[in-house]
């Protein structure tokens, strides 16, 4: 039978290059969402990295850094029975991708959101994956930081059934006034327009220094699919939006029918479907895949 409910928390935290540190920190803060009944965990974007993005770390960071703290995370997946969505960095063969790793309660490892519209960043690639992973038995989809600026990222994988997309960011800081009203907006679209949950985690402003690194304007938050914002946190707040999600309300209707109705672009929109890779996981933690039809 379907779950009803998923109880999931946006976490908005303070971090830095000490890769090592920021997993010490996820670590804690699974232990107490666990604690609280929290279902699912979001890490805003990079955050095992703190969101480096000078030249300098990535020259001289060691490649098995990265991998290491994320099996800390992992396992601490599995010790506290709490699934988890991680900001971090994959190597692909020689290809770096700014990602999101997707840990399941039991510890298995989903698969992972690379980033498909970067940002200006030179120490990774666009990734060219669009996945849907099952996450306690719900069907979720991912976007990164400017991914939220191209609706088509969300509306493919809800028209195919995703019923919560997370939403992982490090945006700009208060400083740039001008994009603040874009980036309330965007994510209540993605929602709204799509008829499913979005939780966003991003990193919180700095008080005392706007321009620190890893910082952005915080308001973390869980909107609903009909548009309205169910909680949301400060600017400037380390803190856990903690939200249990009406299932029932994500029905991907207003997707849905962007493929299905009798337009001059159902066929397109139907095309687009073939891009997203549906990836349930079976009882034993594996995953197969399958393509998704309209």
């Amino acid at each position: 039978m379907p779950r009803n409910t998923l109880t999931v928390a946006a976490v908005q935290m303070r971090v830095g290059e000490d890769i090592e540190e920021n997993a010490g920190k996820a670590v804690a803060k699974l232990k107490e969402l666990s604690a609280r009944g929290v279902d699912v965990a979001a890490f805003q974007e990079g955050f095992l990295y703190g969101y480096s993005c000078r030249p300098a770390f990535w020259n001289r960071l060691d490649p098995k850094r990265l991998p290491t703290a994320e099996a800390r995370v992992v396992r601490a997946c599995k010790r506290y029975g709490i699934a988890a969505i991680l900001g971090t960095a994959h190597m692909e063969e020689t290809t770096r991708y700014n990602s999101l790793l997707v840990i399941g309660k039991d510890g298995s490892v989903r698969g992972r959101y690379g980033k498909i519209h970067l940002a200006g960043e030179k120490w990774c690639q666009p990734s060219q994956h669009l996945p849907i992973y099952s996450i306690c038995g719900v069907q979720c989809c991912f976007i990164i930081c400017h991914d939220v600026r191209y609706p088509e990222l969300v509306r493919l994988p809800a028209a195919a059934g995703a019923k919560v997309c997370f939403f992982c960011s490090c945006e700009s800081t208060l400083e740039s006034e001008w994009k603040l009203s874009a980036y309330n907006a965007m994510p209540i679209s993605r929602a709204t327009e799509n008829g499913i949950y979005v939780v966003m985690a991003n990193a919180p402003a700095h008080a005392d220094d706007l321009h620190a690194g890893s910082s952005s304007h915080g308001e973390s938050k869980v909107i609903h699919p009909d548009g309205n914002v169910i909680e949301e946190a400060g600017f400037f707040t380390e803190e856990d939006v903690v939200c249990a999600l009406d299932l029932e309300a994500a029905t991907g209707g207003v997707a849905r029918r962007a493929v299905n109705d009798e337009t001059a672009l159902r066929e397109w929109m139907k095309a687009g479907l073939e891009l997203v890779d549906l990836v349930p996981a079976t009882a034993n933690g594996r995953a197969r895949r399958k393509k998704v039809r309209a």
